[in-house]
C-alpha cells in the first residue's frame, strides 16, 4: 500500500522545533506496518527531518501574484508518486481538499488537530458537508473535535463510518514513580490562552509555602509577555520532544490549565504516560487525554493553588493517581498506528464486515398498520417480523404507511419529507446491519443512494407480496425501481418467471404462517355449517367494499355456485358482503369444512397472496390451481390442487363426503407449513441471502 502523508504549509517535520502534528505523524509513520511504502511531504528549513522518506516541497517558482499556500499544493499534486499512490492523507488543512480531489485514484483520507470551526475550509456547514461527501474518510484528534466538526450539521450525518475518531499517542516506558522528584511541570506555551498567567500566580504561592518543591517551566511565547519570578522556578525555554518526556519523567505533578478548548491536549497525555499526578481543566478534549486526572470545572488561580496543595499534602493520593496515569495509559505509538493502518487497510481493501451472524441489527420498514387499531394485525409483514426476533436479532420497526397519514401537511402533501427524514435520523442513531423494505413507496432514491454512500456496511433488501405479472406492471415498477440499490430483493413470484436481470439478485420467497397467528386447528372441529369459505379483502384500508371496482374472481365465484348448487358457500368480499379481518376472519374460518385459495389475475408460477398462509396453516382442507406449480412446495396429500373449475367441483363434492380424509389432508397441510413455511424459515433466508451467511438448512422452496 503506497500512502502519501502531506502536513500542513509551513509545518515543521523536525526535531528542531517540532509541533504536535508532526510528532504524531512521525511517531505513528514508525510503528505502522506501512512505514516503507509511506512518503510524507512538507516544507521546512530545518534540516534534520523525522524520516527518511520526507519531500520537501519547493516553492521556487512562486511568482507575486501566488499563494504560497496553493503553491504548495499544486506541488504536492504534480508528484508522480502522489499520483500512484493508494491513498493520500490530508493533516488539518481542509481547504487543500477541493484541489488534492483533482486525483483521482487514490483514497483520501482528512485529519483534524484543531477546531474544525475555526479553519480555513470547515467553518461553514457547507464546507463541511463537502467533505463528508467527498472524502473518504475524516479523523480527528477527540470526541469534542469531532462534536465542534459535527455542529449544526443535520444528524444523518452523525454517525456514518466516514467519520472517526483517532487519539494522538506517545511511546509508553517503564517509570519508577518512587524515583519522582519534588516537582511540578508546566509544559507548553507561555500565554493567557494555555492559563500560564493562572499557573503564575498559583506556583509563586505554592513554592513559598513549600519550600522543598520546585517548579519547571517549559516553553515560549514571543507575542505574550507573562512575567514570573521565582527562585525554584526553572524557566527552561523551548525543549526537544524528547527532552519534554524525560522532563515528565522526574516530574511529579503536571499543570494544564489552558484557557481555550483543547482539541486534544498531547501535554496531558505525555505527563500521563510518565507517570505524573496531572491537573487539568475542563477543556475541549482535555478530559479525553486520561481518565486519571484532577480536573479543574472552575479555571482561576486560586482553585489551581488547592488542587496542587492538595496533591502535595496528600502523598497517598498523588501516589495513586501517578500509578492509575501509568498503569491506564493505553494511547500508545503501537495502539493508534495499528487503528490508522486498520482504517487504511477497510479503505484499500474494503474487507467484509465480521458480523455475528447469530445477532444482527434489523431496521425493518414496512407497513404495520397500527393506524387501524388491531383490525390488520395480522399481516406479512408482522409473520416477518416475529421470524427475524425469533432469531434473536435485534430488531427496530418502523410503519412507514402510519407515518404518512400522521404527517401530511400542505409543505408534505404525501407525508413522503417526514417518512424519509425519520429513516436517516434512525439510521443515524441505530446504525443497522441490514435494512428491509417490505413494500414502501415513498421512500425517496436518493434516501436509498444516500444510505448506500454514507453508510456502505449497512446491507438493504426489500420484500415484495403483489403480482407483477403482464397485468401488473404498476406493480413491478414499484419493485424494479428500488431494485439495483437493493442487495437482494424478494417476491412471491418465481423471479424467472417475471424476466428482471441476472444481476438482480432476485429470489422467491413463500408467504410465510406464524405460530402465534394461524392458531386455529380446523381440521379437529365438528358441525361447521358451511362447507367452502372464500374472503377477498377488495379495499383493504377502508374495511368496505370499494363502489364499481370488479375482481374477475367474482365471475369464478358465481360459476362454482351455479355448478354446486347443493354448497353452502360463506364468501366475504363479494355479493355485497363485507370484508373481515383479524378474529373476525378466524372465526368464520372456523366455521368451514374447506377453503378456496384464489388470487387475483392469471396463476403465475407459486404465486398466491398471503391467504394461502391464513388457510393451509390453520388446518382448513384447502383448494388450489395447479397452474401455480406450487406442488413444488406441497403434496397431494397436504392441499388440495385443482386443474380447471369443473375439476374443482367434482373435488369439493368428493372431500365434503370424506371428513376423515379431507381433515387428514388438512392437518398434514397445517404441520408441513409451520415446519417448513413459518416466519422463522423466511426471515433466516432474507438474513442468508442478504447478509452472504451460508445457510444453515435447506429450504424448501430453493
Amino acid at each position: 500500500m503506497k500512502i502519501c502523508i502531506l502536513l500542513p504549509y509551513k509545518e515543521n517535520f523536525s526535531s528542531e522545533y517540532a509541533g504536535a502534528v508532526s510528532i504524531f505523524i512521525k511517531d505513528t509513520i514508525l510503528k505502522s506496518k506501512h512505514k516503507n511504502q509511506t512518503t510524507v511531504y512538507g516544507l521546512t528549513k530545518f534540516k534534520q527531518n523525522f524520516l527518511k522518506k520526507y519531500v520537501n516541497l519547493s516553492l521556487e517558482n512562486k511568482s507575486i501574484f501566488q499563494s504560497s499556500s496553493n503553491l504548495y499544493v499544486e506541488n504536492f499534486i504534480k508528484d508522480k508518486k502522489v499520483c500512484n499512490a493508494n491513498i493520500i492523507e490530508i493533516h488539518n488543512r481542509p481547504n487543500y481538499v477541493k484541489k488534492i480531489l483533482s486525483i483521482k485514484k487514490p483514497k483520501k483520507i482528512l485529519f483534524f488537530h484543531n477546531d474544525p470551526l475555526n479553519m480555513s475550509g470547515s467553518r461553514t456547514v457547507k464546507e463541511r458537508l463537502y467533505l463528508i461527501t467527498n472524502l473518504d474518510k475524516i479523523l480527528f484528534n477527540s470526541e469534542w473535535c469531532k462534536n465542534k466538526f459535527l455542529e449544526n450539521i443535520p444528524k444523518i450525518f452523525h454517525k456514518i463510518d466516514k467519520l472517526d475518531v483517532v487519539y494522538q499517542s506517545t511511546n509508553k516506558t517503564n517509570i519508577n514513580i518512587k524515583k519522582k522528584k519534588k516537582i511540578i511541570s508546566f509544559v507548553g506555551k507561555l500565554n493567557h490562552a494555555k492559563g500560564y498567567d493562572l499557573f503564575a500566580i498559583a506556583i509563586v504561592k505554592i513554592l513559598n509555602k513549600f519550600p522543598k518543591w520546585t517548579a519547571n517551566v517549559v516553553g515560549d511565547e514571543p507575542r505574550e509577555k507573562i512575567i514570573v519570578k521565582h527562585p525554584r522556578i526553572n524557566l527552561m525555554g523551548f525543549q526537544t520532544h524528547k527532552k519534554v518526556l524525560d522532563i515528565f519523567a522526574e516530574t511529579s505533578i503536571s499543570v494544564v490549565c489552558s484557557r481555550w478548548n483543547e482539541p486534544f491536549g498531547r501535554t496531558s497525555l505525555e505527563a500521563s504516560s510518565r507517570g505524573c499526578a496531572v491537573i487539568i481543566s475542563n477543556k475541549g478534549g482535555l478530559p479525553e487525554t486520561t481518565s486519571d486526572a484532577l480536573i479543574l470545572k472552575e479555571l482561576t488561580a486560586a482553585k489551581l493553588y488547592k488542587s496542587i496543595e492538595k496533591l502535595i499534602l496528600d502523598k497517598n493520593l498523588r501516589t495513586s493517581l501517578q500509578k492509575r496515569s501509568l498503569k491506564n495509559f493505553y494511547l500508545t505509538n503501537e495502539f493508534i498506528s495499528k487503528k490508522i493502518d486498520i482504517i487504511r487497510s477497510n479503505l484499500f481493501e474494503q474487507p467484509i464486515k465480521k458480523i455475528n451472524q447469530e445477532n444482527i441489527k434489523i431496521l425493518h420498514i414496512t407497513n404495520f398498520n397500527e393506524r387501524h387499531n388491531g383490525r390488520l394485525f395480522y399481516n406479512t409483514g408482522r409473520r416477518i417480523n416475529n421470524g427475524f426476533v425469533r432469531l434473536n436479532h435485534s430488531v427496530l420497526t418502523i410503519s412507514d404507511r402510519d407515518i404518512i397519514s400522521y404527517h401530511r401537511s400542505l409543505k408534505d402533501m404525501d407525508g413522503s419529507k417526514k417518512l424519509n427524514l425519520k429513516l436517516l435520523e434512525t439510521i443515524s442513531n441505530y446504525v443497522p446491519d441490514l435494512i428491509v423494505f417490505g413494500h414502501v413507496d415513498l421512500i425517496h432514491l436518493d434516501t436509498l443512494k444516500f444510505i448506500k454512500t454514507y453508510y456502505p456496511k449497512t446491507k438493504m433488501t426489500q420484500w415484495f407480496l403483489d403480482k407483477m405479472d403482464s397485468s401488473w406492471i404498476k406493480n413491478k415498477k414499484r419493485f424494479v425501481d428500488k431494485i439495483n440499490l437493493m442487495d437482494c430483493s424478494f417476491c412471491t413470484t418465481s423471479p424467472s418467471e417475471l424476466q428482471f436481470e441476472r444481476a438482480s439478485k432476485v429470489y422467491y420467497i413463500p408467504n410465510p404462517a406464524d405460530i402465534s397467528f394461524e392458531t386455529l386447528k380446523c381440521y379437529k372441529k365438528d358441525n361447521q355449517i358451511n362447507d367452502l369459505f372464500f374472503a377477498m379483502s377488495h379495499g383493504v384500508h377502508r374495511g368496505i367494499l370499494k363502489k364499481g371496482k370488479f375482481d374477475k374472481r367474482a365471475v369464478f365465484i358465481q360459476d362454482l355456485k351455479d355448478k354446486n348448487p347443493n354448497i353452502k358457500f360463506d364468501l366475504y368480499g363479494l355479493d355485497n358482503k363485507q370484508p373481515i379481518w383479524s378474529d373476525d376472519y378466524k372465526i368464520a374460518l372456523s366455521k368451514s369444512k374447506m377453503a378456496l385459495n384464489l388470487s387475483q389475475g392469471k396463476p403465475s408460477k407459486f404465486y398466491s397472496s398471503d391467504r394461502i398462509a391464513q388457510l393451509v396453516a390453520n388446518g382448513i382442507l384447502t383448494f388450489i390451481d395447479a397452474r401455480t406449480k406450487l406442488n413444488k412446495l406441497f403434496k397431494n396429500d397436504e392441499v388440495v390442487f385443482y386443474n380447471s373449475i369443473d375439476d374443482l367441483t367434482k373435488k369439493i363434492d368428493f372431500y365434503l363426503n370424506n371428513k376423515t380424509l379431507r381433515n387428514k389432508i388438512a392437518k398434514r397441510g397445517k404441520e408441513k407449513y409451520l415446519k417448513h413455511l413459518n416466519s422463522t424459515k423466511v426471515a433466516s433466508y432474507i438474513v442468508n441471502k442478504s447478509m452472504n451467511f451460508q445457510n444453515k438448512e435447506k429450504f424448501i422452496w430453493e
